[in-house]
């Protein structure tokens, strides 16, 4: 068991340790998200599963704090209200409760961040898509080889990994990385 235990910890450790070739782009994100702020614009969230988890994490970081007392940022994560996403589900398709909220919600100037350790999530796509039209910034964090969704976001963070887990702890370290440098981009006087 501990030769498990210590192989977990050298794979995210390994994963980590490759991922620092993502620092231009989390830079570039980090930006796009301050300045969305700045100009009274949101940060949109949304992913399935663990993705969607993160998501609300994320919301919870900028509407919350992380590590300064500060004002509120605004950011929602589409993934959390259960009347929404079921009564889309029922009535369209599970392939659209993004998009249908992105549609209301999304305005000229937002920056949003669709999730998926696959790259290929077909509502988070649809999320994106109609963000873009929308005129938002979009995000992709994603897993794999970025699948179809790199090639739909204006910024990519691909985590190199075909192991779901260790995408989602790297999404983690990422996500608080932009946390922590968003925060002190808005906090700097």
């Amino acid at each position: 068991m501990k030769d498990i235990i210590e192989k977990s910890f050298l794979e995210i450790s390994d994963l980590l340790r490759n991922s620092t070739s993502l620092s231009n782009t989390i830079e570039k994100v980090i930006n796009q998200i301050t300045k969305a702020i700045k100009n009274g614009n949101k940060l949109v969230l949304f992913g399935n599963g663990g993705s969607a988890a993160d998501a609300q994490h994320i919301a919870a970081e900028f509407v919350g704090r992380f590590m300064l007392e500060r004002e509120s940022y605004p950011a929602i994560a589409l993934t959390t209200d259960s009347s929404v996403i079921t009564s889309l589900g029922n009535d369209y398709s599970y392939d659209i409760i993004f998009s249908r909220q992105c549609e209301s919600l999304v305005v000229k100037g937002d920056v949003v961040i669709g999730i998926s350790t696959s790259g290929n999530s077909k509502n988070v796509e649809k999320g994106i898509s109609i963000a873009k039209q929308k005129g938002a910034v979009t995000i992709g964090l994603l897993g794999n080889d970025g699948g179809t969704l790199i090639n739909n976001v204006d910024f990519s963070i691909v985590v190199n990994s075909n192991s779901t887990p260790r995408i989602q702890e790297a999404h983690r370290v990422i996500y608080h990385i932009i946390c922590d440098l968003v925060e002190q981009n808005l906090s700097k006087k």
